[in-house]
């Protein structure tokens, strides 16, 4: 047997071996109820990243690949308000957000040399959208709508005075990457991989643009985003001028809210730029976990994460974020009102629990 036929039979096992899982990983979710708020995603092979006639894709984005995917659970929605309320009451969290600012540790993700700022500023906080924007200078500077608000966090999301009084069933916003893993540790829950989210995204389908297909004149109908000039006049034509209430929109076809629009939701996987270019595509990867290293040239002192699915502030002009394949990077310590996250669980997690 030469060397080329050694490496056929190898291949050949090896595929038999992963389908033999994937049939045993599905036969045992036929006897496991799913846990509350979630549903499964069976296993599939689907194409990763930007689709053919995907105008608004990115070179992040690019080259599309095939990935396969085991099953899994994910929650139905964007985890609420109300939700994280009850790990914060159990366990008497305290967000980023919440915390003290460390001038020695937020150096380090800063360019050498930046002075410190007056200790007036360096106070807790988030950033929130700036609503008074009535004009712009170019679309490059977005701290034109971005505001770094003292006291803004997950219970003041516009800042003090501010409250999430009668919006429990709202999606939690202001948590940066630390604090979306306290509460998958205390719900026996993880955060998805980039490869995950996507193939939870398309639903029964396996190569589509959108959550409910290609069809681009149905956003509206199916994703809370901006809609008019972005970002001085939102006409609102989605029935919401800023965040939902998680469900408000139809589901995708297995059941999902909230995949496109609505908030940012964070992934496991490091934001790198150069990723996708970087891989071998030649055969399906099997579970891709993302990058080895983050890598943004735009934030080269900070460690970033892939975060998926746009926000209410997503416009064709600005981000277009509401494609399946659309991804941004977040700094790991970074929340703002328009991020949130949901939880997903292995079936030997929930076994587990």
């Amino acid at each position: 047997m030469n060397i080329k036929t050694i490496k056929y039979s190898f291949l050949a096992i090896l595929i038999v071996l992963i389908s033999f899982s994937c049939v045993k990983n599905e036969t045992k979710v036929q006897n496991l109820t799913p846990p509350e708020g979630m549903i499964w995603v069976p296993q599939k092979t689907f194409l990763q990243g930007a689709k053919e006639g995907d105008k608004y894709a990115m070179p992040r984005e690019k080259p599309a690949h095939k990935v396969t995917v085991d099953g899994f659970f994910i929650d139905i929605a964007e985890v609420t308000n109300s939700q994280f309320k009850k790990f914060v009451e159990a366990t008497n969290y305290l967000t980023v957000a919440e915390r003290p600012i460390i001038w020695e540790e937020m150096k380090k993700q800063l360019p050498p040399g930046t002075p410190k700022p007056h200790d007036s500023i360096l106070q807790p906080g988030s950033l929130i959208f700036n609503k008074n924007v009535k004009a712009i200078v170019g679309m490059e500077n977005y701290y034109q709508w971005w505001t770094w608000k003292i006291g803004a966090n997950w219970k003041q999301p516009q800042g003090p005075n501010s409250t999430i009084e009668g919006k429990d069933d709202f999606p939690v916003v202001h948590i940066a990457m630390q604090d979306a893993l306290a509460y998958c540790k205390w719900a026996n829950r993880r955060l998805p991989t980039e490869a995950e989210w996507e193939s939870a995204a398309l639903g029964s389908n396996t190569n589509t643009i959108f959550t409910w297909g290609n069809d681009t004149t149905l956003l509206d109908k199916n994703a809370n985003t901006w809609q008019g000039t972005f970002p001085v006049k939102n006409e609102s034509k989605d029935g919401f001028e800023y965040i939902a209430p998680v469900k408000s929109y139809p589901a995708n076809s297995i059941g999902l809210y909230d995949m496109s629009g609505n908030v940012w939701e964070i992934t496991s996987d490091y934001f790198n730029v150069n990723y996708y270019s970087e891989l071998d595509i030649s055969t399906p990867i099997i579970n891709p976990k993302g990058a080895e290293k983050p890598y943004n040239p735009n934030n080269p002192y900070q460690v970033e994460y892939v975060m998926k699915g746009g926000s209410f502030l997503c416009n064709a002009s600005y981000c277009a974020s509401f494609r399946i394949s659309a991804k941004m990077g977040v700094a790991e310590d970074s929340g703002s009102d328009h991020m949130g996250f949901r939880t997903v669980a292995s079936v030997e997690m929930v076994n587990k629990k």
